[in-house]
């Protein structure tokens, strides 16, 4: 190997690995800001002291969800793969992705009002089930493969770990996204909601219902009658017993 090459595998390690760091740092600076930040109260709820800042999240958040949809596109991957080797797609995908979602956090703006705040002993039973929610989605995550999602299988040349069967058991036993369910649980069930924290939890929400049916289409294309029969028999997709 020369010495062009071994800087160039160098760097690109480095950016890999850097990478998963940010994956993971944005990922913690979400959970600082959802139990900080978005949980100050910010003054008596009004449509016309609401409206400005509500309309603002929505558009910081679909800014982060368009880049989901755009880096998709086959046209998209097809330009970067002249300048980009392709094992560096998901490295790429994952700064991005990792940085928006941290500018979302950083800049999301307070929504007054207060949806409920629940007092001891209940209020310790929700921050329990809270932080459920986001054990469950480690879990699931994990399941699927972390080092796939963060970009340092593919990046480091790894290997790629062989497709196993179709997940239907444990909590792919109860709903088909578990991920998701975690999320739901994570951003709703909170002992104090501010508007904040409200506003947050409908946005992201909506956006994971709205994403559902896309993720399917493909798990269709990989497993075929496969999936087919597991979503016959697990009939909920997100939440059991609503959707």
């Amino acid at each position: 190997m020369t010495n062009a090459q071994t800087k160039g595998s160098g760097t690109g390690a480095a950016l890999v690995i850097g990478g998963g760091l940010v994956f993971v740092g944005s990922l913690a600076l979400f959970v600082v800001q959802l139990t900080g930040a978005f949980g100050l109260y910010s003054g008596p709820w009004s449509w016309s002291a609401a409206l400005g800042p509500f309309t603002a999240d929505v558009l910081l958040f679909t800014a982060f969800a368009m880049h989901h949809s755009v880096f998709a596109r086959t046209g998209l991957k097809r330009a970067l793969a002249a300048f980009l080797p392709s094992h560096y797609e998901r490295t790429l995908y994952v700064w991005v992705s990792s940085l928006l979602f941290a500018a979302v956090t950083l800049w999301w703006q307070p929504v007054p009002g207060l949806a409920w705040q629940v007092a001891p002993p209940w209020s310790r039973i929700l921050t329990v089930i809270q932080v459920a929610g986001g054990v469950l989605t480690l879990a699931a995550a994990r399941r699927l493969d972390v080092l796939e999602l963060s970009g340092l299988r593919q990046g480091l040349q790894l290997g790629g770990r062989p497709q196993g069967p179709l997940l239907s058991t444990g909590l792919y036993g109860v709903v088909r996204h578990p991920i998701y369910f975690g999320w739901v649980l994570l951003v709703w069930v909170t002992p104090v909601m501010t508007g904040t924290r409200l506003a947050f939890a409908v946005i992201s929400t909506l956006y994971l219902a709205a994403a559902i049916p896309f993720e399917e289409r493909s798990l269709r294309e990989l497993f075929g009658a496969r999936y087919d029969a597991y979503a016959r028999k697990v009939r909920w997709k997100m939440v059991p017993g609503i959707y």
